[in-house]
């Protein structure tokens, strides 16, 4: 079974651990400010805070922890749009927080779409080696 990196508990990510770099959860100030400068429905804007707050903060995870996170993606990309818009939308008890708005985008499976994209070129090469395996040994 593949662990955590980080953990002593199996690894199971889930489509909220693509957000986690965007929590500004006792950051308004610092990470709030700059997210603020930034349009997540803009192309060009997604962009740059997919690179720099998801392919950056998932480069040390190895291989398979990648192509197991990959795979949450492409199983919800596969499925009921709905799971974007609910994973975005604010939960009052969670002690996270996403920045102003960004619950309230009008195509968030188009920001997931992209994250798909600019994995599959950041992490083709650990995606392959990965894919000649056999998962079951994991």
């Amino acid at each position: 079974m593949l662990m955590h990196p980080y953990l002593d508990i199996p690894y199971s990510p889930r489509l909220e651990h693509f957000l986690g770099g965007f929590d500004i959860y006792d950051l308004e100030d610092s990470l709030g400010v700059e997210l603020s400068k930034y349009d997540p429905e803009c192309p060009y804007d997604r962009g740059f805070l997919i690179s720099r707050y998801i392919v950056k903060r998932f480069a040390a995870l190895s291989y398979r922890h990648k192509f197991v996170l990959f795979f949450v993606l492409v199983e919800a990309l596969d499925g009921d749009p709905k799971v974007f818009s609910d994973v975005l939308e604010h939960d009052p008890i969670s002690p996270s927080l996403l920045p102003l708005g960004w619950d309230e985008m009008n195509d968030p499976k188009a920001f997931f779409e992209d994250v798909y994209v600019k994995l599959s070129e950041a992490w083709a090469e650990d995606l392959y080696k990965a894919s000649q395996e056999d998962f079951s040994t994991w």
